[in-house]
C-alpha cells in the first residue's frame, strides 16, 4: 500500500507509491515473486476495506512453506487505545479514508494471527507511530523533507484529543508471541520521513533499504539490513531508528525467505 493523494491537501505526501513499487520491483526481480503475485494498492483504491481485504485473501490460500510480504507507506497515527491492551495510545496505519477508517495495530494483530503455521510473512511499515506531532517540510532551498504523521483528528481522534503528554505503555503481546516478522521505519515515538532523496521521492527508510539490499547482493539477513540502515540514515541526519520485531529465530533469516 502506498498513499500519497489524501483527500486533505495538507496531508499529502510524495514518496509513497514509488515506494510501493520500488519494493514491487525488488520481490520480482530479485526475490523470484511472480509480477501476478503481487497487488500494489496505491491512492484513492487504497482504503481501510481494500487493504484489509487484500490481506485477508493472501492468509486464505497460505500453506506451510509460503513466503509473504506486506509493505505499507503512508501516513501513521496514534489515537486513543479502545480495548485496554495498552495504556492510551494505539499506533494506527492511516489509508486514504483514515479520517474514518484507521488501521489499528489491533486490527493488524488480529490479521496476523491467521498466519498458518510454517508460513513466513514479513510487515515493511514505513509510516510514522510517533506522538510527537508533525514538522514542517523544509524551507526553501532546501531538499523536501516531512514527517509521515497525520494530525490525529484527521485520523478520526476525538476534536481537541492530543497523544501529547500520554503514555503509550507496554504492550500486552511480547515479540515471541509474534507470528510476524515486522520491518517499522522507527520506533513508536518517532517519526519516518518522506524526502526528496537524489531527486526522487521516497520514504528515508524504503530509500536506504533498497539500496543496502542491492550492495549486499540481495543477501542479508533482517538484522543486518536494519543495522546497515541504521547507520545510513544517522549520516544522512535523519531522526528516525528502524526497528525488526519478532521472534528471534526469523530476525536472522535472510531476507524474503
Amino acid at each position: 500500500m502506498g498513499v500519497n493523494e489524501y483527500p486533505l491537501a495538507s496531508d499529502r505526501l510524495k514518496g509513497c507509491v514509488n515506494d510501493a513499487m520500488g519494493w514491487s520491483d525488488l520481490l520480482s526481480d530479485h526475490f523470484d515473486f511472480p509480477r501476478s503475485s503481487i497487488k500494489v494498492i496505491t491512492d484513492t483504491d487504497a482504503t481501510k476495506r481494500a487493504v484489509v481485504a487484500a490481506l485477508k485473501r493472501l492468509l486464505a490460500r497460505a500453506r506451510s512453506g509460503d513466503v509473504f510480504v506486506f509493505g505499507n507507506s503512508s501516513h501513521g497515527s496514534q489515537v486513543p487505545d479502545e480495548d485496554g491492551d495498552e495504556k492510551m495510545l494505539d499506533e494506527v496505519l492511516c489509508p486514504y479514508d483514515a479520517d474514518d477508517n484507521v488501521l489499528r495495530d489491533d486490527e493488524l494483530r488480529e490479521v496476523f494471527s491467521a498466519i498458518p503455521a510454517g508460513v513466513r510473512l514479513t510487515a515493511i511499515l514505513d509510516n510514522c507511530h510517533s506522538g510527537s506531532g508533525t514538522r514542517a517540510p523544509a524551507g526553501p532551498g532546501t531538499l523536501y523533507r516531512r514527517a509521515r504523521y497525520m494530525d490525529p483528528q484527521h485520523a478520526g481522534a476525538p476534536a481537541e484529543w492530543s497523544p501529547r503528554g500520554k503514555s503509550r505503555g507496554g504492550a500486552k503481546y511480547p515479540e515471541s508471541q509474534m507470528r510476524e516478522l515486522l520491518l517499522a521505519g522507527c520506533r513508536s515515538d518517532e517519526s519516518s520521513y518522506d524526502a526528496d532523496l537524489e531527486g526522487k521521492f521516497h520514504g528515508a527508510m524504503t530509500f536506504y533499504a533498497l539500496r543496502v539490499i542491492e550492495a549486499a547482493n540481495y543477501r542479508l539477513t533482517y538484522e543486518d539490513l536494519v543495522r546497515r540502515v541504521k547507520r545510513r540514515l544517522t549520516a544522512a541526519e535523519f531522526d528516525q531508528h528502524p526497528r525488526i520485531e519478532g521472534r528471534d529465530a526469523n530476525k536472522g533469516r535472510q531476507i524474503f525467505t
